[in-house]
């Protein structure tokens, strides 16, 4: 099965969003796109290592597409602000597609495009398409943590509501 990696605010966000998905399987949180190999959190936080935080899943793509995956993304997140989703700042938290191949660099472009072109957001899209390069896995800690731990401040106030647009916006997509 095909690999996707996305970044858009924190992993456990974005995490938490596509392991509801018919059809994604193997979600696992981790860094990608800077200049350390196998950076820890502290490093990717402290802004030092050039890594966002991101996610890195395989699908079906008899199941779903990878451009329903790209867009699903877009709109489960700010594709619009630079290195910062709410109270999360920094470029670890840049809005990022990192694409396998090149038919992923496509794929996504167009979705970016066909967005922007329906105005469905106020501002341009400034998620960046950039070839893969440097993923590492983050630390076990970090692997499931909303479902560990879904009354954690920071879940409930953020996680639940984005899970609820999620179950909304595409309920055909969700797992049984």
């Amino acid at each position: 099965m095909p690999l996707a990696t996305f970044g858009g605010v924190c992993f456990w966000c974005t995490e938490a969003v596509f392991e509801v998905l018919n059809g994604v399987t193997g979600v696992v949180p981790g860094y990608a796109g800077g200049h350390v190999i196998d950076p820890t959190y502290e490093q990717v936080c402290g802004k030092k290592s050039g890594h966002a935080e991101v996610i890195q899943f395989t699908y079906d793509p008899a199941v779903v597409t990878y451009k329903q995956l790209v867009e699903l993304f877009l709109v489960t997140h700010d594709p619009t602000s630079r290195d910062k989703q709410g109270n999360d700042v920094g470029p670890q938290y840049r809005s990022v597609i990192y694409a396998h191949d090149g038919e992923q660099a496509r794929e996504a472009a167009e979705v970016i495009a066909t967005l922007d072109a329906s105005k469905i957001f106020p501002k341009p899209i400034v998620t960046e398409v950039e070839p893969l390069k440097n993923f590492s896995v983050a630390e076990a800690y970090h692997h499931g943590y909303f479902r560990a731990h879904p009354e954690q401040p920071y879940c409930a106030y953020l996680i639940g509501p984005k899970l609820g647009q999620v179950r909304k916006m595409f309920a055909s997509l969700l797992k049984a």
